[in-house]
């Protein structure tokens, strides 16, 4: 793994356009420096945009030729839990959240249905659920997770601070406690839009979630061996 050139991308958040035109900008930049990429998407495929499903398709076949990998975002998780359980509680704060333009994107693809559920592709929900909460490349100290970890724990931190956490402790490294198991990591992930729609870059961590779905730009970090980050935008 040494060797991949990476190329992280923030939540997309079901904004296909910007996704294929950034995938695009990913294969131009790669045949350039002359690397075989591969993207990683850090969660939140779905939700809020026009076309979740197309997204969702898009990164799938992309994991499945062996081109991308991807992590489980927290509405990923969202969703997952929506129609496993059939509690009200659980649809509407999904639904409050983006997943009613997911179960449209869903219904305008496969046709109108009764039970929402029964729109959604069954290979789509496999996938989904099969997904990771986080990846390491170790030899490189490359951590990639959608929301973050808990330096006080980690690699040891649960799935749900991996996929939800917002928390200080983590955004400032300065307040990292001394633990071997963080020396040299870099946390790559989403999950916080930034304010200015610019990615965020500190010596342990690098947000891109440039808010893509807030009128903001789609962003990826190129991770190249030996090599400081750059970023490629989709607008």
């Amino acid at each position: 793994m040494t060797e991949r050139t990476y190329y992280a991308i923030g939540d997309v958040h079901g904004e296909i356009e910007k996704l294929e035109a950034l995938l695009t900008s990913i294969r131009d930049d790669a045949r350039r420096i002359g690397a075989a990429p591969t993207a990683v998407f850090l969660g939140d495929l779905i939700d809020r945009g026009p076309d979740s499903r197309a997204v969702v398709e898009r990164a799938l076949r992309l994991c499945q030729a062996g081109e991308a990998l991807a992590v489980r975002g927290n509405h990923e998780e969202l969703m997952l839990h929506a129609f496993g359980n059939h509690e009200s509680i659980g649809i509407y704060w999904w639904a409050e959240n983006g997943g009613d333009e997911t179960m449209m994107s869903y219904m305008l693809a496969n046709g109108p249905n009764d039970d929402w559920r029964e729109t959604i592709d069954e290979h789509h929900l496999k996938w989904l659920d099969s997904l990771p909460v986080m990846i390491r490349d170790e030899p490189r100290g490359l951590v990639f997770v959608h929301g973050g970890i808990d330096p006080k724990t980690f690699p040891e931190c649960s799935d749900e601070i991996r996929m939800w956490t917002r928390s200080n402790k983590f955004f400032d490294p300065g307040r990292w406690p001394k633990r071997p198991e963080l020396d040299g990591i870099l946390v790559v992930h989403g999950h916080t839009p930034t304010s200015d729609f610019q990615p965020h870059v500190n010596p342990r961590r690098i947000n891109v979630d440039t808010g893509a779905c807030f009128g903001g730009p789609l962003t990826a970090v190129v991770l190249a061996p030996a090599a400081p980050p750059r970023f490629l935008h989709a607008c």
